[in-house]
């Protein structure tokens, strides 16, 4: 069954609630339909199924085996992972929470474009980017029992979501710029809220090898590649979810502010690295939500 599953396109085949049209199909209608006609929004939240309502069998099994290795990554799948984060970091309640990146609006949005990569990719090579990325690991390939894992995790989160159609809450949101962001009010703004649970240096908590708040920066933090280090990713989230327990307590200027400033400190290397700042700067971080080859406090973020 999994094979069936990992070789369809979507879940059509398996879910009457799901549309039975190709995410390929989807993904160039919406990229060359006139703005007149494109698909309207999914203006109503979406409910992932209850986390007791696991199904029974094999498919339930592997269903729990990616959830797990969505919350506890270091451990399940450590041959991947080459820092201290667990998915679950960046998609907060299991992959569940809307604004946080959810996993159930990913798996009905891929196959799509990505300016990232330059290409199409589909679930799978999305998955691999967040562990070549976001955890600083090696991507697992795709015949590896945690690809099939975290696909089918994503399959079952995603019963009866609507198919090419954006979502309410999916990704995370995109915040208008109030100001230009600050390193100075972002960081007066993480050491009254943020640094109880991150700690002074960025550098998360840890009870013995567990680690309880993720590191934002430093060697056990994602590193240059990821998408959380892009300062419109990162304040969306920060703004929408953090504190963790007070979403929306934040403005946007203070979640803009403090993106900067977690963003202005050293982590890992891009796996993308070319063998010069200038290069990579230019041939992957041209942008202004990008950090990366800036000179912050006498510091070229991204040197050795």
């Amino acid at each position: 069954m999994f094979d069936r599953l990992l070789d369809a396109p979507l879940a059509g085949e398996y879910s009457e609630n799901v549309s039975a049209t190709t995410t390929t199909e989807v993904a160039v209608a919406l990229s060359t339909a006139p703005a007149a006609t494109k698909v309207q929004a999914v203006t109503t939240a979406f409910a992932p199924p209850a986390e007791d309502s696991l199904p029974e069998g094999d498919y339930g099994k592997m269903i729990r085996l990616g959830e797990r290795i969505f919350k506890e990554t270091g451990k399940y799948a450590p041959r991947y992972v080459g820092n201290g984060l667990n998915c679950v970091n960046c998609h907060l309640d299991s992959g569940r929470k809307p604004d946080s990146a959810p996993l159930w609006a990913a798996f009905v949005h891929y196959p799509a474009y990505r300016s990232k990569t330059g290409k199409v990719d589909t679930l799978a090579s999305r998955i691999q980017g967040c562990f070549a990325f976001s955890m600083n690991g090696k991507a697992p390939l795709q015949g590896d029992e945690i690809m099939t894992a975290l696909q089918t995790y994503a399959f079952w989160l995603a019963t009866g979501a609507p198919v090419g159609k954006p979502m309410l809450g999916s990704g995370y949101p995109k915040l208008k710029k109030a100001a230009q962001p600050d390193y100075a009010r972002g960081e007066k703004v993480y050491m009254q809220n943020c640094a109880l649970c991150h700690g002074t240096d960025g550098q998360g908590q840890r009870t013995g090898n567990i680690q309880v708040f993720p590191p934002l920066w430093g060697p056990k933090s994602f590193n240059w590649g990821a998408g959380m280090h892009q300062l419109a990713n990162a304040a969306g989230f920060i703004q929408a979810n953090m504190p963790l327990g007070k979403g929306g307590t934040l403005s946007e200027q203070d979640a803009w502010d403090v993106a900067m400033f977690m963003n202005s400190h050293e982590r890992p290397q891009d796996p993308r690295f070319t063998g010069s700042i200038e290069a990579t700067r230019k041939k992957y971080h041209d942008t202004d939500d990008s950090m990366y080859g800036r000179i912050v406090n006498g510091h070229v973020l991204g040197s050795p």
